[in-house]
């Protein structure tokens, strides 16, 4: 059987739709005008995060989604220019 799409295509897939989902119950859940509803919504929420996450490993650990290490230099100059922010 003839391979139509990569495993980073599929992959990669998986994680846009992940990421649309967990945008579209975090709008649900601060919608909610009911308090057990909104809880649902949380919970799929989390869940849903939680299946981001497994696939963003995924496709780290397999070299599919490199994510080079940040710049002492860059971390420190964004801790101070947010540093106001946080009082």
């Amino acid at each position: 059987m003839e391979q139509i799409y990569t495993e980073k295509e599929i992959l990669g897939d998986a994680l846009t739709a992940e990421k649309t989902s967990t945008s579209n119950y975090n709008t649900y859940s601060n919608e909610c005008v009911h308090e057990n509803l909104r809880d649902v919504m949380l919970t799929i929420l989390k869940q849903e995060h939680d299946i981001q996450d497994d696939v963003f490993k995924m496709m780290h650990a397999r070299g599919l989604y490199p994510t080079p290490a940040a710049d002492e230099k860059k971390i420190q100059e964004t801790k101070t220019k947010y540093a106001c922010s946080m009082k």
